[in-house]
């Protein structure tokens, strides 16, 4: 099988596992990931394939929307690569991507390191801020029922990985808390010249929210 049906075959599979998934975690928010990963990999020197497959297959089971259980992904990805008979290494890298991308507070330490989990990282992290992460954080907040702001409950900036899972603040600390601090964990420098536009929408958004919530304008 050459690479360009194994990269139609694994957006079938993506397209039919998430086809009931929460809006901004389905097919959409997958595709778009895909497509930043492409962009930044023009720039870079990497395993394309890699790239493409990571990005596919890095939120096939988000651990958010399975009690927490971070290893359903990883193992749902290596089962539908080794049924196309992809070669080994490969498969490794990208159960690799899969489980060392994700946020998860901040302070979760990788344990492992390539410019393919970097370029996809960068991607995963790009479709959380700008316009797309607005609406993304809004529908999450929606989807769970979460208060959009209560000026009484202060964001928390330094969560541990189990205290992130947990918390359940409103919309706008949701910022504070992950989205205002992704532009300077960016991994490339494609990445980080997309994230710095994306990050200043955001600081905008903001501003105008918090001058509505008040009445000022």
């Amino acid at each position: 099988m050459n690479t360009s049906e194994l990269i139609n075959k694994t957006i079938t599979f993506v397209k039919e596992k998430l086809n009931d998934a929460e809006g901004g975690h389905d097919w959409f928010h997958i595709e778009r990931v895909y497509k930043n990963a492409l962009l930044i990999a023009k720039d870079t020197v990497c395993d394309l394939t890699v790239v493409q497959l990571g990005a596919l297959l890095h939120d096939i089971a988000d651990s958010k929307f399975h009690n927490g259980d971070e290893t359903i992904g990883p193992k749902t990805a290596r089962a539908f690569l080794e049924t196309e008979n992809v070669s080994e290494d490969i498969i490794v890298h990208v159960v690799n991507i899969i489980e060392n991308i994700s946020y998860k507070g901040g302070n979760f330490e990788k344990k492992f390191s390539s410019i393919e989990l970097d370029i996809v990282q960068d991607a995963d992290r790009l479709d959380a801020i700008g316009a797309i992460g607005v609406a993304r954080a809004f529908n999450y907040g929606g989807f769970k029922n979460r208060t959009l702001y209560d000026p009484a409950i202060e964001p928390i900036t330094n969560m541990t990985k189990e205290e992130y899972k947990k918390n359940n603040a409103p919309t706008i600390n949701h910022f504070y808390e992950k989205l205002l601090l992704l532009k300077d964990k960016m991994n490339t420098q494609k990445g980080k010249e997309i994230a710095a536009e994306r990050h200043r929408f955001m600081e905008l958004f903001l501003g105008q929210f918090y001058a509505e919530w008040e009445g000022v304008k």
